[in-house]
This record gives C-alpha cells, sequence and structure tokens, in this order.
C-alpha cells in the first residue's frame, strides 16, 4: 500500500483536506439530550462532551467502549547539553518497562479499558543536537509522522498519544517558543525535575535553537523538522490519522500539546477533534493549552508525561458518553417532562 505522504508538503495536503464533524449527528444527540431525564443543562460539561463526540463519531448515541493509548519513545541529541535530570539510556529502560506493565501509563490505560501499543524510534540514533543543526532531516521526519499515522487502530472510538524521550520537554519548549514567540524562559520547564541551574541550561538551549533555526521558523512543519524529535512528531502523525479515521483525541501535556500545535498552526481547525484531557504543572502548558483554545478537563498538577493525564480523562469521557448514550428519555421512563 502506498504511503499516504511522502514529503512534509504532500502531509501539509493530507491536513488541507481532513474531513469535518457530521453536522446531522451533532443535532441529532443535541435533540436527544434535551429529551434525557434530568433538567436542562444539569450534567454541565459533559453533556457538552457527548454531544461533540456524536459528531465525530456520526452518530446520535457515542461510544467510549474502544478507546487506545499509544506511546512513541525518542532520544534527543540536545540531552547531552545537560537539560534533563536523567541520562538518556532511561528511555529504553522505560520502554521495557511500558512493555513489561509497569508503568502508570499501563496502570490507567487497564483501568478505562483502552489498548496500548509501545513505538520506540530508532533509540540507538538520537536525534541531532539542535543547538548546532535541524534536529531530522526531511526523510527522517516524514518517516516518524508515518509511525504515528500507521500506529493508529481505525476501530478505536477515542485515541491517547503519550510520549517518553529524556530531553523532550527542552525540544517542546523550543517548538512553544517557535510558534507562539515569548522568551524561551517563558516556555522552559522542570521536566524531569531540573533544579535552578538545569532551567537556567534549559532556557539558554532554547534561545540557542531558535537563533539557529531563526530561516525557518516561519513554517511549522519545519519548526518541527528542525527543533522536534521523532516522538514528538509521531504524535502529530498519529493525532491527524485519527482526525482522517474520525475518532475523537484526547490530548495530553506539554509535550503532546507542542505536537499538536504544529497541526493546529500549519492548518486552521486542523484540531478539532481534540480536547484537552488535563492541564500539566509543567510551566508553559497552561498557556499552550490557551493558544490551541482548549480547556482542560482535569487539572491535578500531573508531570509524568506517557498519556497519563489524558489517560485518566477517559473516564470523564466515558462517563459522558454512558449518561448520554444509556439514559431513558422522558418519554421511554414515563417521567413527566420540565
Amino acid at each position: 500500500m502506498a504511503a499516504p505522504f511522502t514529503s512534509l508538503d504532500s502531509f501539509r495536503g493530507l491536513l488541507a483536506a481532513q474531513p469535518a464533524a457530521d453536522t446531522t449527528a451533532l443535532a441529532a444527540a443535541q435533540v436527544r439530550n434535551g429529551q434525557l431525564t434530568k433538567p436542562p443543562g444539569a450534567l454541565g460539561r459533559l453533556e457538552d462532551l457527548a454531544i461533540w463526540l456524536a459528531g465525530w463519531q456520526g452518530c446520535e448515541k457515542p461510544s467510549a467502549t474502544a478507546p487506545q493509548v499509544i506511546i512513541f519513545a525518542g532520544n534527543h541529541g540536545v540531552a547531552a547539553r545537560g537539560v534533563s535530570a536523567f541520562p538518556p539510556e532511561v528511555t529504553a529502560q522505560m520502554v521495557a518497562n511500558f512493555q513489561n506493565g509497569g508503568a502508570a501509563i499501563n496502570q490507567l490505560s487497564r483501568t478505562f479499558g483502552a489498548s496500548m501499543t509501545v513505538h520506540a524510534l530508532d533509540l540507538d540514533h538520537p536525534t541531532a543536537d539542535f543547538t548546532q543543526r535541524p534536529a531530522m532531516t526531511e526523510a527522517e521526519v516524514v518517516a516518524a509522522l508515518l509511525t504515528g499515522w500507521t500506529a493508529v487502530d481505525p476501530s478505536a472510538d477515542l485515541l491517547v498519544t503519550g510520549e517518553m524521550g529524556i530531553g523532550n520537554t527542552t525540544s517542546a519548549a523550543a517548538i512553544a517558543a517557535a510558534l507562539l514567540g515569548g522568551a524561551a524562559q517563558d516556555w522552559v520547564g522542570r521536566g524531569t525535575g531540573v533544579d535552578d541551574h538545569g532551567l537556567t541550561r534549559k532556557a539558554d538551549v532554547v534561545r540557542a535553537g531558535l537563533a539557529a533555526h531563526a530561516q525557518s521558523l516561519s513554517d511549522p512543519l519545519q519548526v518541527l523538522r528542525c527543533l522536534g524529535g521523532r516522538e514528538i512528531a509521531a504524535m502529530a502523525g498519529a493525532i491527524a490519522r485519527a482526525r482522517a479515521e474520525r475518532i475523537a483525541v484526547v490530548l495530553d501535556g506539554f509535550i503532546c500539546c507542542a505536537a499538536a500545535l504544529v497541526l493546529h498552526q500549519t492548518q486552521s481547525g486542523a484540531l478539532d477533534h481534540c480536547l484537552a484531557g488535563h492541564v500539566s504543572a509543567e510551566a508553559g502548558h497552561g498557556r499552550l493549552l490557551a493558544a490551541l483554545g482548549k480547556e482542560p478537563l482535569l487539572n491535578l498538577g500531573l508531570r509524568l508525561g506517557e498519556g497519563s493525564g489524558a489517560a485518566l480523562a477517559l473516564g470523564i469521557v466515558q462517563g459522558a458518553v454512558a449518561c448520554h448514550s444509556g439514559m431513558a428519555s422522558f418519554a421511554e421512563a414515563g417521567v413527566s417532562g420540565g
């Protein structure tokens, strides 16, 4: 089967041709919501979630019984600059932990009935140090986007993308600064738990990366190539594939949202099928969500990554769907309407 895209330009064209929500299903879900055995608006945002999901699934009664969690892992050359509290070997070690079922995301996926897969992207060959040259060639970033694209199960009814990669909060901060502006120190956070000196190093590295690639920063896909990581590109590819399959996406933390930001800045409306699972404790995540126009479902001070906050939010979406699709109408229940 031919690849759906072979270059960044063909990926850009694919984003421009993505489907929209089903307005007929949206209208039907709104009508159903008005007939359920509850006062109008009594379930608050849960009602909006269910109606929104109905539009993407193209049916009056959406489902949330087959969620998929995909974890992408990649190594970053910029990690050699001391931007993380952990060494790069931890990426591969955590991949093994995911595969053995020992990480937080394994427990959360199991709790909410999600299938989970892990994709390690060329861990023996980190991306280039983006302060010196582009993190990836075009062929490398396209390959990572394709890994994400092909990892999505078309039969899933919700998608969570998570990541593992020592140094990737620095990469995400650089992407956010490149695409949204502001000073480097406004976007860097403590990530794996760096001290104040480590935080200063991260800001210095982001500034150096922005300066090194100043001529490429007007194109979001080139920003991804120059400053991103393979796992970040893979998340972007998976989020785009979900749109092609009309699968709703629950976005995770700062790194996931940096990947989503690339799509958002490339094509208006590219994230209409996405909601924010949570706002993390990472410094720039709230600002990034505001730029994406996404209101998070949860605020629990999480900063683990792995897709953990989004996986936890699956329970909220499942609750919304259970109420909308399972409740009786006033007529069915023999209850007098208001």
